[in-house]
């Protein structure tokens, strides 16, 4: 077999990518090639300015271009909410359902001993310093709840549960979001551990 280095080398930075398997990352990387009059000029435009522009804000820890973020500068938005995510992109989840308007706290991961991500590579202590200085006397609208928007896995119940001990005593009411039965599916194809979140979540009606 022919071996292209050059090829070889794009394959594998591609394979690197979340949910892009060998395979997949062959197939882009012939696309890549087979449309090569523009292209591959344009993807390396973008990823060039993606990488000088964008930044984390230094309030929330969201993406953004400006100063600092959409939502952080938004205030119409609810200052005394605080809404833990995982990631940047769980913010646009929680915006499209529009129920939700108050300030986000990115924390760029979950607590993962297997993977060796622990609390201090999260962006934790900045959130403990975010709700000390809420709560300054001089504020008029502290943080009075955080709610934790985390996946329903291990290391999502894990960060949950390291957060909870850390934020207790800070005068802060905490929440996480609902986990069970989505909306327009079938009971009978329900996995055990969604069907016990759902009945630990249950409602009164």
């Amino acid at each position: 077999m022919l071996q292209i280095p050059a090829l070889e080398k794009l394959v594998h930075e591609l394979s690197r990518l979340p949910g892009i398997g060998p395979k997949t990352a062959q197939r882009l990387a012939y696309y890549i090639l087979k449309s090569k009059n523009s292209y591959p000029e344009k993807l390396s435009e973008s990823l060039l300015r993606v990488q000088s522009e964008v930044h984390t804000c230094p309030e929330c820890f969201n993406y953004t271009d400006r100063a600092i973020c959409k939502f952080c500068e938004d205030p119409h938005r609810n200052s005394e909410i605080l809404c833990l995510v995982e990631e940047p992109s769980d913010i646009s989840r929680i915006e499209s359902s529009g129920a939700y308007r108050g300030r986000y706290h990115v924390l760029h991961g979950v607590i993962s001993p297997l993977e060796g991500i622990n609390a201090k590579d999260l962006k934790i202590n900045e959130l403990m310093a975010r709700l000390a200085a809420s709560q300054n006397e001089n504020n008029e609208k502290p943080i009075r709840e955080i709610i934790f928007a985390f996946d329903a896995d291990l290391e999502g119940d894990t960060t949950a549960l390291y957060l909870t001990k850390s934020l207790q005593g800070k005068n802060v009411k905490i929440s996480r979001i609902a986990h069970g039965i989505p909306m327009g599916s079938d009971i009978d194809f329900i996995d055990d551990r969604t069907m016990g979140r759902a009945m630990e979540n249950r409602v009164e009606l």
